[in-house]
């Protein structure tokens, strides 16, 4: 019995792109599925070939997932070719890989990578608010009413939303600890604007269960199986 998945998910899975990125290449005319133009929605099983621009899908069996210390200045893009500074292009990993979630790019730390498109959407899309933890560097001393409204919640007037209380901890008189549930688009730095300072460093590092501990910058490692385990759990 072959079971029978939607053409996005089907894709998402053999790690080719996400689901919504899938739904584009669709929509475009680069699908086949047994040498007819897929369509949105369109069923599929493993006994059929798909192709994807003219290339043959084949089920990666493999989990990949890294953790990497993303330098400033790399785009976590799949889309957009932006030369060397693409995060694919700049790991360079022999296998496809895609970026969990995004992380700025004047910003740096751990951004996990994998190949696994359902374990993607699961972490991108729980509510369960999963933890990231931040260490931030600013321009101006940090103050005691500083760390009480970025704790309690900031009206992003762009964004015209009220952030979720947080944790935040000043480590010293320029830098800052922050545990963020929520990831709203460049949340800490318009937080910070909001109350007149300007971030000049931020480095993620933490994801849920998974440190980027000493891991040097542009370097990634494999999540170890028990790391993995506990990240499953949590899910």
């Amino acid at each position: 019995m072959h079971m029978e998945v939607r053409i996005n998910k089907y894709l998402s899975e053999a790690g080719v792109c996400s689901r919504r990125e899938a739904d584009r290449l669709i929509e475009a005319g680069k699908v086949m599925i047994d040498g007819k133009l897929a369509i949105t929605g369109s069923k599929v099983t493993d006994a059929q070939v798909v192709k994807v621009n003219g290339i043959t899908v084949t089920k990666e069996e493999e989990l990949i997932l890294l953790a990497f210390n993303k330098p400033v200045g790399v785009v976590c893009t799949t889309t957009d070719k932006q030369g060397k500074n693409n995060i694919v292009d700049y790991i360079g990993f022999e296998k496809r890989i895609y970026p969990v979630g995004r992380l700025d790019k004047e910003s740096q730390g751990l951004i996990l990578m994998t190949n696994d498109g359902e374990m993607m959407n699961k972490i991108l899309k729980s509510v369960n608010g999963h933890e990231k933890e931040y260490v931030v560097e600013v321009n101006k001393p940090i103050t005691e009413e500083f760390i009480d409204k970025m704790s309690n919640g900031i009206y992003l007037e762009e964004l015209d939303r009220k952030t979720d209380k947080c944790f935040v901890k000043k480590e010293d008189k320029f830098s800052f600890r922050i545990i963020l549930t929520q990831g709203l688009n460049r949340q800490i730095r318009r937080m910070s604007q909001s109350l007149g300072y300007q971030v000049t460093r931020l480095e993620r590092i933490r994801i849920m269960n998974i440190n980027l501990a000493n891991l040097t910058l542009g370097q990634y490692r494999n999540v170890t199986e028990e790391e993995y385990k506990k990240l499953c759990s949590m899910l």
